[in-house]
């Protein structure tokens, strides 16, 4: 079966990801049918009724909370590994090697990112989700990227988490050449990010793809599909006036 994690689905026992979470884009290896409760999706199974729909949605949130768990330990461990490297740092400075003050500080930064990187996966929004311009978010979080962004583009979501979300984009995709556009695709707008060359590595990969994941796929509803090479595309739910 297929349970709902966020906006997207995930298959068990296999684990794959899929999305969005949209009756128009049924996951691979079906036929499967759609369980719904209260008019919202929350899994693809081989036979619909309530019994399977209560069941995935319960193994959904026991995964997206498993999830956020596993992620915040491992930005926990480290920032502490950060921490220490600078204490250590410091210490020797204080006691004859001036020459590492410049170290120091690079390391102080360094706790600063992943203090930040921790907050951002552990923080529980407070803000409510509502209508966001898609174009104010990237102007805002990407001012030199070249756009093709509709000028009706308006999302639903925590505004942010959506700077939160795509400034954390910016540096995994990279920011050199990078090119978004944005189309719309039934309930959702696919948002494309693309980079001159391939993604590159981070010093803390936890504060790259896992931590973008839980932001758009958890903290916005959306769906992050991270197979190109050079950029991601995101998927996040239509705001319609009507």
């Amino acid at each position: 079966m297929w349970v709902r994690v966020g906006g997207g689905m995930e298959s068990l026992p296999e684990r794959q990801r899929h999305g969005p979470a949209d009756t128009a884009f049924p996951p691979p290896g079906g036929p499967w049918e759609p369980l719904a409760i209260g008019g919202r999706l929350v899994g693809w199974g081989e036979r619909a009724g309530i019994a399977a729909a209560r069941r995935s949605a319960e193994l959904g949130q026991q995964l997206e909370e498993e999830e956020r768990v596993h992620l915040v330990g491992r930005l926990g461990h480290k920032l502490r590994s950060a921490v220490l490297a600078l204490q250590e740092t410091s210490r020797q400075a204080a006691f004859g090697r001036p020459e590492l003050l410049e170290t120091v500080y690079d390391q102080a930064q360094e706790v600063a990112r992943r203090a930040a990187a921790l907050e951002a996966a552990a923080a529980v929004p407070k803000e409510r989700a509502r209508g966001v311009v898609l174009g104010a978010v990237v102007n805002l979080t990407l001012p030199g990227a070249a756009r093709a962004l509709p000028a009706d583009a308006t999302v639903i979501g925590s505004e942010p988490a959506l700077v939160e979300a795509f400034s954390r984009l910016r540096d995994w995709v990279g920011s050199e050449g990078l090119v978004v556009e944005a189309d719309q695709l039934g309930n959702w707008w696919k948002v494309s990010l693309r980079s001159e060359g391939t993604r590159q590595a981070l010093p803390v990969p936890e504060m790259g793809e896992p931590l973008i994941r839980l932001l758009v796929d958890t903290r916005l509803e959306g769906w992050l599909d991270s197979s190109p090479a050079d950029g991601a595309d995101v998927y996040l739910p239509a705001y319609s006036a009507k």
